[in-house]
């Protein structure tokens, strides 16, 4: 994994009012946690990024005034309009303690179902693994080369040796769905193909009833054929 180097300096105040005013001068107040101490300091928004506005994960080399930790991001605060970084908080790591990261998810192959017209959705940008450091990596290679309509990859389905996946293990990571316009056009087909099927067994079902009423129509008849011979015998 590769690494982003934080040139920070210690803040000598804390405070809404100070951090506000480091961000408008392009600054970004962080804390460094882990180790003895907390370490409240400031860094050039610029350093930030090759570290936040990325695909991939990377270990931060952080120097605060010459004293130097390794560690890792562990949270960003964006502003919620403009988008620019509120805060930023980092863990000190070591090789003999493992540590949680979210890793960036990487979707390769070509799925069938997108060859067919599906889409193939994102569902997660990133996974959380726990494990070594050593063990951790840029980014997670998610295979999508077997995904047909309404096949998923699934937290289940991954493996990375010495890392543990802390996400659900039924979550999608990838899904290939049908798009709108054609599951309606795929239920309108399976509805006519219904009614079609419908039809002939209605008609069937039509004829014996009239031939069954034709012939109950007939004795009718001929009884009152004889009702009637009856009575010109009686009269004679």
């Amino acid at each position: 994994m590769k690494t982003v180097e934080i040139i920070g300096y210690r803040r000598a105040n804390l405070g809404k009012a100070d951090s506000q005013k480091l961000r408008d001068e392009g600054l970004v107040p962080c804390v460094l946690y882990g180790g003895n101490e907390q370490i409240h300091f400031y860094s050039p928004m610029i350093l930030f990024r090759d570290l936040v506005y990325t695909n991939e994960a990377h270990f931060v080399h952080i120097n605060i005034e010459g004293e130097e930790s390794r560690a890792i991001l562990q949270e960003v605060q964006f502003h919620p309009v403009s988008e620019i970084i509120l805060h930023a908080d980092f863990l000190r790591i070591g090789d003999d303690r493992k540590i949680k990261m979210n890793i960036p998810v990487k979707l390769v192959g070509l799925a069938p179902g997108v060859s067919k017209g599906g889409t193939l959705v994102r569902k997660r940008a990133a996974l959380k693994v726990f494990g070594f450091p050593k063990d951790m990596p840029d980014h997670i290679d998610v295979d999508v080369s077997e995904l047909d309509f309404h096949h998923a990859v699934k937290i289940a389905d991954m493996r990375l040796p010495g890392l543990v996946f802390m996400d659900p293990a039924q979550a999608t990571i990838a899904a290939v769905e049908i798009p709108r316009a054609a599951k309606m056009a795929a239920e309108e087909d399976a509805a006519a193909a219904a009614a079609a099927a419908a039809a002939p067994a209605a008609t069937e079902g039509a004829a014996p009833a009239a031939g069954a009423a034709a012939a109950g129509a007939a004795p009718a008849a001929g009884a009152e054929k004889k009702g009637e011979a009856k009575k010109d015998t009686g009269k004679k």
